[in-house]
């Protein structure tokens, strides 16, 4: 659950999302790592986090060290550098939950569906990392100047992963930066929450909104 959870490392922590998560994380109380291919970057992207805004609790590290120190680690690199960001953390992986991010955008046509042959980024990371890691997909329909921001952000989280217990973990830490989560079912159906963030810059770009998200309607009677 999401209460034993008190280090978070997330790779890719030096871009717009990975850093507006670390922020929202930090200030909901959690030890945040951010990781990146060299400790400079990390350190910088920290460093950074903390000169707008010093109450939080940053570090910078390589991608294996912050991934090695974390109970927890979210994967927010492009997807060009998926699978090779994740074969360097794999060791530090096992028995852990990873939080994929990724979205399979393919320049410079991003506003079209690209899915890879494995069906969805969710799971060609979990083809790659095996069973010993349970890969939860989230977060990407969030538009990252959300996150960066302080206000209220009108966009619920798809949560898909194959085991329960992950998913109620991953939705623990949704909510407790203030979002609505959701179980949206196995990782195979990561595919349309990563589909749908395409047909989002869509939105964004004709409608000309900054940040378009979507909302789930309807009453819940589930405990």
């Amino acid at each position: 659950m999401a209460d034993d959870v008190k280090t978070i490392a997330i790779l890719g922590g030096t871009g717009d999302l990975g850093g507006g998560l670390a922020r929202q994380w930090s200030r909901a109380g959690f030890k945040i790592r951010i990781g990146s291919r060299t400790l400079e970057k990390g350190m910088a992207a920290a460093d950074a986090l903390l000169a707008e805004f010093p109450d939080l609790n940053v570090t910078g590290h390589e991608n294996l060290d912050a991934a090695d120190q974390a109970e927890v680690v979210v994967l927010t690199v492009p997807f060009a550098h998926q699978l090779s960001t994740l074969a360097v953390v794999k060791p530090a992986l096992t028995g852990k939950i990873l939080i994929d991010v990724t979205v399979p955008l393919v320049p410079p046509r991003v506003g079209t569906v690209q899915l890879p042959e494995a069906g969805s980024a969710a799971v060609q990371a979990q083809n790659f990392l095996g069973e010993e890691v349970h890969v939860v997909s989230a977060f990407q329909n969030v538009g990252a100047q959300h996150l960066r921001e302080d206000h209220a952000i009108a966009c619920d989280v798809l949560v898909t992963g194959d085991k329960r217990a992950a998913r109620d973990t991953v939705i623990g830490l949704v909510e407790a930066v203030g979002l609505k989560g959701w179980h949206a079912g196995p990782l195979a159906n990561a595919a349309a929450a990563e589909a749908l963030t395409s047909v989002l810059i869509t939105i964004n770009r004709h409608h000309k909104i900054e940040g378009a998200g979507i909302v789930i309607t309807g009453e819940s009677n589930a405990e």
